[in-house]
């Protein structure tokens, strides 16, 4: 048997491009059964620095609003305070779990279609308990100091792979940052498919 491709995947839950990219990700990385090596982020890792999102931010909604028409999924921002980092702890929980995809596409569901600040640990607690996750057990996984320390040693090894933003794919050492190039991993999954057979 083939063994399955790694595909490293760098999630920011603040970014509303990991909104976009979490409506179609999933789907395009279980059609290629590949290995994903699931690297959530916290804080600005991986997002536009404070001093350059205040400029960045009306473009950036405008942009994001035009896609999410597109797609026919509504779009209503998070308060500009909100903290992604519980969020990304609590993903290592799910995964852990084998709920991550619920995880992930409520978490940013509540967020960047209700609105809701993700950062507000009961707002957390009750996405997880939706999906399956015991309210406890969450608890303790966000406020884990090991846990939060992941968050930052995989913005170190995205870094040290060349990334410069989120969502990014990476294969080997091709790089696909942006929701946006969800097609183009899927394009090259193929290739490798087809160059194994």
């Amino acid at each position: 048997m083939v063994q399955p491709v790694d595909v490293y995947l760098y999630f920011n839950f603040r970014s509303p491009y990991c909104y976009l990219a979490s409506k179609t990700m999933f789907d395009a990385l279980e059609a290629f059964h590949v290995n994903v090596l699931w690297r959530p982020l916290g804080g600005w890792e991986g997002r536009s620095p404070p001093d350059v999102a205040k400029v960045k931010v009306p473009v950036a909604r405008q942009d994001v609003a035009r896609i999410a028409r597109r797609m026919g999924i509504p779009v209503n921002p998070p308060p500009l305070t909100t903290d992604p980092t519980l969020a990304g702890v609590g993903s290592l929980l799910a995964e852990q779990q084998g709920v991550l995809r619920d995880y992930v596409v409520e978490v940013m569901r509540r967020e960047w279609a209700d609105g809701a600040d993700i950062g507000d640990l009961d707002v957390l607690l009750e996405v997880g308990e939706g999906v399956g996750l015991h309210r406890a057990a969450l608890e303790a996984a966000v406020k884990d100091e090991n846990n939060q320390e992941r968050l930052k040693a995989n913005w170190t090894e995205a870094q040290g792979k060349g990334v410069i933003g989120v969502p990014t794919f990476v294969v080997g050492d091709e790089i696909f940052w942006g929701q946006d190039r969800i097609e183009y991993l899927e394009d090259h999954l193929t290739e490798l498919r087809l160059a194994r057979l």
